[in-house]
């Protein structure tokens, strides 16, 4: 709120005047003193500064109150009085110094009086404002946080030992015997080491592989709604050049000729990147993202930009909703919409996905397929649209937890444009001997699980997180709006929030992160170090089992830096399902975390789970719903819009 109206120099009250107020100012503290030490129970204010509110059992202290906030109201006339001289800039004056005595109350600093209220606002605009109209100017003109990163770097590592960070990669098992099916329905839902295997042995090409994808995207993309973006061309050029390798004898390794998707905030030169957003629906960013680099380095072909909600919020987007091909009159869930749904359909072997809080767990969750959220810092981001910097996460979304280790292989690494992503010394998943863990199990964990891997050796025991912290996802909140703010300030000063696709998500949450302190959001951060050394306390095993949507262990997660891999354990029937039957499900699943920096844990508990089990092989419908069952348009089921899960 600007006071420009004040003058620079103040006019001094009557010497009279003053005695009064000091006079009526030591009465009123004298009162306020005595009466705060008369009972606990009958305290009405720790100072008389600030007036929370009144117990209804103490009446006898009410004039003291109301005196006190007349006093107050009073100071405020005085401190206007003592800035201005003539009647219109006073009246001016005393308006807008009672309205922000409101706005401090909104940040909790309602504790200053009408004259430091004053005071504060003529050096907030002669002081504060130049700064941070500077600074906008320097950093804030484009949107999305491609550039500019903060220098304040957030590291989940619990050691600091020296550790040797040599990248080993890891040794993936071979399968000899495969051989190519005959219909492309099974060539598409088959594995990365099995597709692998036939771009291998000469079995397929990868022309053909863009050809059988490109395809099923085509044709499945108008009832899930999950594809921003085919990249047909591209996926053609790079499939070329992969059989052309293969021709020489040059093999990069199980993703050579693998076609794959990117959720659609990662940009890849020539092709539009949308964010999802009616906003940038038409842009094009002349940025290779890093993991892009990764992914075309080990020989992988891009044939779409999948779906990411809108500025990578829930699964709502300018060109309609992403559907789960589980049970398509329900949608998807999460930011990563596209990327999960099009791997559980078969659109594509494998895609990249995002979190900041659950934009993985939640559609892996709901789409029933694996997916992997890592260790934070561990895959880079260069080249990605930024919610938050000290949150952000890329993973992979696939059809086992074998092809997600090789994924997060092919991608992990420091990016030198990311401050903070490291290069991780993670053993091999296919190695680790699960027999020598000790893992946990939440009450709220999948029991099948707990048993599957308790046959195969591990050491099975009840688990609880134990912390103290009861505002984690306040500290979530708090700290995802904030950053995610910072990258999207132009855009909110242009008023382009009023046309984003779901007026109760992030225009809602950005307004109110408007008057997040600077102070409030530090002291978020520091809460949120104490709640990371207090669950580096509580982990005392090498991995536990749970619930991976429930949202308290998904802020959790999120805030500590902690690795899951999310995996499907079976399915049951729909809520009210047609009275004649149906093939749609839904699905269930569960989630296996570790520490920061031991994703080579989750990973290879989820690869002996799926040794002996085959829920992460079944396919979904998607439009073979049964002989009487039909989706009625629109659907009858309409899941709201989840908030604050970006």
């Amino acid at each position: 709120m600007a006071v420009d109206f004040c003058p620079p120099s103040a006019v001094g009250l009557t010497r009279f005047s003053l005695r009064i107020f000091f006079v009526s100012l030591s009465s009123l503290y004298m009162a306020g003193f005595a009466l705060r030490f008369h009972s606990q129970q009958d305290l009405i204010f720790d100072s008389p500064i600030s007036t929370p509110s009144e117990p209804s059992n103490i009446t006898m202290m009410r004039p003291f109150k109301k005196l006190w906030e007349r006093f107050q109201e009073r100071i405020v006339v005085q401190s206007c009085k003592l800035f201005v001289e003539d009647s219109k800039s006073y009246g001016k004056c005393l308006e807008e110094a009672t309205q922000l005595r409101c706005t401090f109350k909104m940040v909790d600093a309602h504790f200053f009086n009408g004259t430091k209220v004053v005071e504060v606002a003529k050096d907030a605009v002669e002081f504060n404002l130049p700064i941070i109209r500077s600074n906008r100017r320097l950093v804030a003109s484009e949107n999305g946080g491609l550039h500019n990163p903060s220098c304040l770097v957030f590291n989940p590592e619990w050691t600091h030992k020296h550790v040797d960070n040599t990248s080993k990669r890891f040794q993936y098992p071979a399968l000899p015997g495969i051989r190519r099916p005959k219909s492309e329905e099974d060539i598409a839902f088959m594995s990365i080491l099995e597709l692998g295997e036939l771009i291998r042995t000469n079995q397929i090409t990868s022309h053909e592989l863009v050809q059988i994808f490109l395809q099923r995207l085509k044709r499945y993309n108008p009832v899930l709604e999950a594809v921003i973006t085919s990249t047909d061309e591209l996926a053609y050029k790079q499939a070329k050049e992969a059989d052309e390798l293969i021709a020489k004898g040059v093999y990069l390794g199980p993703l050579h000729g693998i076609p794959y998707g990117l959720k659609d905030i990662i940009a890849v030169p020539g092709y539009k990147t949308t964010w999802g957003s009616r906003s940038f629906k038409d842009q094009v960013l002349d940025i290779e993202a890093w993991v892009y680099k990764r992914l075309r380095s080990a020989g992988a072909v891009l044939v779409a930009k999948l779906v990411s909600g809108s500025l990578a919020y829930d699964d709502i987007w300018f060109g309609g909703r992403t559907r789960n091909p589980w049970n398509i009159e329900e949608f998807s869930t999460g930011s990563s919409a596209g990327p999960a749904a099009s791997t559980s359909a078969g659109l594509v072997p494998f895609a990249i996905g995002s979190e900041t809080a659950g934009s993985i767990t939640f559609p892996a969750s709901r789409c029933g397929v694996t997916a992997l959220r890592p260790t934070f810092g561990t895959v880079g981001r260069t080249g990605v649209m930024s919610i938050s910097e000290s949150l952000d996460k890329l993973g992979p979304f696939c059809r086992s937890a074998a092809d997600c280790s090789v994924v997060l292989d092919a991608i992990r690494g420091k990016d030198p444009d990311d401050l903070s992503s490291r290069d991780i010394p993670f053993r091999d998943p296919f190695s680790i001997d699960i027999r020598k863990l000790t893992v946990g199990y939440m009450d709220d964990a999948e029991m099948e699980v707990v048993h599957v891997l308790k046959a195969k050796g591990v050491n099975m025991v009840p688990f609880k997180l134990n912390y103290t912290v009861d505002s984690v996802q306040g500290i979530l909140n708090f700290t995802m709006d904030v950053e995610m703010l910072a990258h999207f300030d132009e855009w909110q000063r242009t008023g382009q929030d009023d046309i984003y696709e779901a007026q109760d998500q992030w225009p809602t949450e950005l307004r109110r992160s408007r008057v997040i302190s600077a102070v409030d959001y530090v002291q978020a951060q520091r809460a949120r170090r104490k709640l990371i050394e207090e669950v580096k306390k509580s982990f005392t095993v090498d991995a536990f089992i749970g619930n991976a949507t429930d949202w308290e262990k998904v802020c959790l997660g999120n805030l500590v830096g902690l690795p899951v891999i999310v995996i499907p354990t079976g399915l049951k029937n729909i809520s009210n399902p047609p009275s004649k039957g149906t093939r749609r499900r839904t699905t269930i699943n569960t989630g296996i975390y570790a520490r920061p920096d031991h994703d080579h844990i989750a990973l290879a508990l989820a690869i002996a789970y799926q040794s002996v089990t085959d829920h992460h092989k079944q396919r979904p419908p998607i439009d073979d719903l049964g002989p009487n069952d039909k989706i009625p348009d629109p659907p009858t089921v309409v899941i709201p819009p989840r908030r604050l899960h970006p």
